[in-house]
């Protein structure tokens, strides 16, 4: 994973790459870690720290420049989640995804225009949207029993994270709620592709 341009003064609000948190196949629970080294560790106002749940209705959703994509093609997610972080500071926006080959943390507009890509030209299939989370109520609401993640025999498909399940006082399993693109549902705001960048972009 590349390191971001440092000649930017932007300073990085993650954890060194020894203390990273991190599960293959696991992105939302990665993603909810780093939220809650954000806050503990006080790198940045939490009002500027979203997480970002990519999917669709049928989730199927291309992303480009992951480290299991087949060359130069996209790895097709049934979702996956990244971090945003939208420095008032800087007045740039810096996307965190663990899973890509591309800077890390990596400017808004260069993810955007490497990994997301286009929705004009694909299948409608695969077009994305995503959901935006601010990352103290994800923090807050977020719970999964990682019950996706066992086959019909309850064998794991992918080893789970080493820590216990993420849980809140209401629920267990609420992952399919952050997975909906179902604006009427869930927490934090759905935007097609298009708002996204226009949102959070600067070019």
């Amino acid at each position: 994973m590349k390191k971001a341009d440092t000649s930017s003064d932007y300073c990085s609000i993650a954890p060194s790459a020894q203390d990273y948190v991190y599960t293959s196949c696991y992105c939302e629970e990665n993603v909810w870690k780093l939220c809650e080294h954000v806050m503990t560790n006080k790198q940045c106002p939490m009002d500027e720290v979203y997480a970002i749940f990519i999917s669709n209705d049928r989730r199927m959703v291309p992303i480009w420049k992951q480290k299991s994509s087949p060359g130069d093609k996209p790895v097709i997610w049934d979702y996956h989640v990244i971090l945003l972080h939208e420095c008032n500071k800087e007045q740039k926006s810096f996307i965190y995804d663990l899973d890509t080959v591309l800077p890390f943390p990596c400017p808004f507009d260069q993810y955007a225009r490497e990994a997301l890509q286009s929705d004009d030209f694909i299948n409608p299939t695969f077009r994305r949207k995503l959901r935006v989370i601010p990352a103290d109520a994800y923090l807050k609401s977020f719970a999964s029993d990682r019950s996706h993640m066992r086959d019909a025999s309850g064998a794991w498909r992918m080893p789970p994270p080493p820590y216990p399940c993420i849980e809140t006082a209401e629920s267990k399993m609420n992952l399919d709620d952050f997975i909906s693109m179902d604006s009427q549902l869930g927490c934090g705001r759905v935007y097609t592709l298009s708002e996204f960048v226009q949102r959070f972009g600067k070019t």
